[in-house]
């Protein structure tokens, strides 16, 4: 077994236990806390939270590509979090060595639920394990001044435009967020990005895709998101 295979196989297995945890934490303090359950008289909407991701207005700042992301997200019981994220992917790069050009913009969404693991539910802060389905269907530009054969020596210019692409993935990790103050809460989250599905559209792979990143077979991505809930 290869060493990508082996790293491969420990993150599946980190990823199956985070998706597992709260079932597990569940059924082992079912038990223990049934009386506490029947008699719990939180109510089941708590509050509705919009938040915006500073991080992806950091890479449009300081890097060829990022997001504009927002999310919302459903306060119920103070455990669950059920969270839809909507946000517009952008990329505009040119490869300084090779000449290459890269430029797509489109939109993604993600939809999934958070589950609050402290054992004070209530608490002011909280601390998130979860999980989300995201899409996003894109079009992009890729244009090189010239490409040279390595074996025939010949040169051709390779120029596409408005070439057809889609990526289905999923997200799986954890978080954490606190309250500052009134309404202001602020959080981070640290998520691992597994493709499930994708059209690269025939003149070699994308380069971003909206919301997944720079393309690849998985990613480490992370939010840091300012929130108001009400």
């Amino acid at each position: 077994m290869t060493t990508r295979r082996r790293t491969s196989s420990y993150i599946s297995g980190l990823i199956i236990s985070l998706l597992l945890l709260p079932l597990c934490t569940a059924a082992r303090t079912g038990k223990d806390d049934a009386a506490s359950l029947k008699n719990d008289s939180t109510p089941l909407f708590r509050s509705v939270a919009v938040a915006v991701d500073v991080v992806g207005l950091g890479q449009i700042a300081f890097s060829d590509y990022g997001q504009y992301e927002a999310q919302l997200r459903v306060n119920l019981k103070d455990r669950w979090f059920p969270v839809v994220e909507l946000g517009y992917g952008t990329c505009d790069t040119k490869d300084e060595t090779t000449g290459n050009r890269y430029k797509t913009s489109a939109p993604y969404g993600r939809i999934g639920c958070d589950f609050n693991i402290m054992k004070n539910k209530h608490d002011i802060y909280r601390i998130y394990i979860g999980a989300r389905y995201a899409f996003t269907s894109f079009k992009y530009d890729i244009d090189n001044p010239r490409i040279t054969d390595p074996v025939w020596h010949s040169s051709e210019e390779l120029s596409a435009s408005n070439v057809s692409g889609n990526c289905h993935w999923y997200e799986a990790g954890g978080g954490i967020d606190v309250k500052i103050a009134g309404p202001l809460r602020l959080g981070w989250s640290v998520r691992y990005r597994g493709r499930l599905a994708n059209k690269n559209g025939g003149v070699g792979k994308a380069w971003y895709v909206p919301g997944y990143g720079r393309n690849g077979t998985s990613r480490i991505g992370g939010t840091f998101n300012v929130i108001i809930e009400l």
